[in-house]
């Protein structure tokens, strides 16, 4: 089988073998004859081995102890060979024609960066569980139709960033762009990415079309757990530093400071406050020793054009 040189597809695993077989089994009859890579993250539990095994035709990339998402991410897609990289979760099977889908979408659409899948609840399928990711002046990045029915959001649509859980990038602006940030380790890593396109002027774009099952949170375990909510908080308090310029920051300071306090009652009450405070005090110590987004006053249009979509996008938030 002639290979497709369009396009490579990286699958970041650790511990991930209740999940990895039905992942890669999808993925191989929709693209037979992609690049698939598979990035362990030095998992303990056989996934490793029984994708060596099982799948020869999917190249594994080993590392030796869990460096994180991103990390494992950016190893596989700086390794990938091809002009289209799509970054999928090991908890996910993608539809038929959901690689086609992707990779036409970018094609189709110069001025985009990236372009995110219509991710579907595995075990709620008649249950959205992403359409697109969006953020607003309230600190709060948000999954559009979460829980929703499957029905809705079967336009394609442009959207803040796409969702690292089923998504394609062109790997020409990430080499200019930027991979995902490995400070973040996990979470809201995708967004920071997304956002950072936007500020050098590139659009993300939602492709329904490309169909995925998911799991939802099948390394960290559950949708709410100390892990998450730690790191969550943290990278939350990192992103819109490092993403906002200082005027901006001090331009949306009462919505950030309202949505942090309002997710911190909300944690309360999960019982997770204490986790969450921990975490928004990480967020403050990484804001002083990483780097924020250099501005350019050339992008100053995309500045304004991102900050009045903030606004809006509060109200899109409790739609």
């Amino acid at each position: 089988m002639k290979a497709d040189n369009r396009v490579s597809i990286v699958v970041p695993n650790y511990n991930g073998m209740a999940f990895v077989e039905r992942c890669l089994k999808a993925l191989t009859e929709d693209a037979p004859a992609a690049e698939i890579l598979l990035v362990d993250n030095g998992s303990t539990d056989g996934s490793r081995e029984f994708v060596t095994e099982h799948f020869p035709q999917v190249r594994v990339i080993a590392l030796e102890e869990n460096y994180g998402f991103c990390r494992a991410a950016n190893e596989g897609m700086k390794a990938a060979g091809t002009p289209y990289v799509i970054l999928l979760n090991n908890d996910t099977e993608v539809l038929p024609g959901f690689t086609e889908a992707l990779v036409s979408a970018l094609q189709l659409e110069p001025g985009a960066f990236s372009a995110g899948a219509k991710m579907i609840q595995l075990y709620h399928q008649e249950k959205i569980d992403d359409a697109g990711n969006f953020y607003c002046a309230l600190g709060w990045a948000f999954a559009r139709g979460k829980d929703k029915s499957v029905e809705y959001y079967e336009k394609p649509d442009e959207i803040f960033a796409a969702c690292g859980g089923a998504v394609i990038y062109r790997k020409a602006l990430l080499e200019r762009i930027g991979y995902l940030d490995e400070a973040h380790f996990a979470y809201l890593e995708d967004i920071d990415l997304g956002w950072r396109a936007r500020i050098a002027g590139w659009k993300n774009i939602y492709v329904p079309g490309a169909k995925v099952l998911h799991v939802g949170s099948g390394t960290s375990g559950s949708r709410y757990n100390e892990f998450k909510v730690s790191l969550s908080s943290r990278n939350s308090v990192y992103l819109a530093y490092k993403n906002m310029p200082s005027l901006q920051i001090l331009l949306n300071l009462p919505f950030l400071l309202a949505g942090f306090g309002i997710k911190y009652l909300f944690f309360v009450k999960k019982g997770f406050g204490k986790t969450y405070r921990k975490g928004l005090k990480e967020g403050f110590s990484m804001c002083r020793r990483e780097k924020k987004v250099k501005f350019c006053w050339k992008n100053l249009p995309c500045y304004g054009k991102i900050q009045i979509e903030l606004w809006i996008n509060i109200g899109k938030r409790f739609r």
